[in-house]
């Protein structure tokens, strides 16, 4: 089953350090390495901060656009991981080791829509 590894973090109010960048970027990698060599990383990207967000909402036939994320809140979507666990244990065992120093990791399932729509 795959599933997502949704990190949220405090967006920086100040210019961060090359060298705190560094440090922040070089537990990702040992983390992605970790990922990759147990045979689990399907995909994964960290994201432009929410100043270059744009949200685009459909209703009734009319398409609206506004800068900014959907919501206001004080943490925000910074990456994500695309893995593969056999279920949500393991799943939030391989979250658990992901580095999310100001926020969280969400773990979400990934609803397998190759068969059309959910039955239930």
């Amino acid at each position: 089953m795959q599933y997502a590894l949704l990190i949220y973090g405090e967006e920086p109010t100040e210019a961060v350090s090359g060298e705190a960048m560094e440090a922040e970027m070089a537990g990702y990698n040992v983390f992605t390495s970790h990922v990759r060599e147990a045979g689990a990383f399907r995909g994964g990207e960290a994201l432009h901060p929410i100043a270059t967000a744009t949200t685009v909402r459909v209703r009734d036939g009319q398409t609206l656009t506004t800068d900014g994320p959907f919501a206001e809140t004080k943490e925000a979507l910074g990456g994500f991981y695309l893995i593969e666990a056999r279920d949500l244990d393991h799943a939030l065992a391989i979250g658990k080791l992901c580095p999310a120093p100001y926020g969280g990791v969400e773990v979400r399932p990934i609803m397998d829509t190759s068969g059309g729509p959910p039955q239930g």
